[in-house]
């Protein structure tokens, strides 16, 4: 009976980890998946260009055209910072759902 249960204990785990394992994407495959949809959707041009955009509004409005100047490139720096921290959760989604036709969101 006990050689029965540890059986079928070891057959259940067994089918776990194989299921896991499946699940589970390799870093260097989910970089690379991430990193040809972000260079295909223009994605870091976007974040840096809204940052320099905004931050030029901003600039503007608080200090005239030096202002705007110095805003911009603030804004585009903040652009950079997110886009670096929206790629490393993007790449972390992609490894966790190993589906190569899901991008995370």
């Amino acid at each position: 009976m006990k050689i029965a249960m540890m059986a079928g204990s070891l057959v259940l785990a067994a089918g776990m980890f194989t299921s896991s394992a499946i699940a589970q994407e390799s870093h260097e495959d989910a970089k690379a998946q991430v990193d040809a949809h972000q260079a295909k959707h223009h994605t870091k041009a976007k974040f840096v260009g809204g940052g320099a955009v905004g931050g030029a509004l901003i600039g503007a409005k608080v200090g005239g055209p030096v202002g705007a100047v110095a805003g911009a490139g603030i804004g585009a720096g903040g652009g950079l910072v997110a886009h670096h921290i929206e790629k490393k959760h993007a790449i972390k989604k992609k490894q966790e759902t190993g589906n190569p036709g899901e991008y995370p969101r």
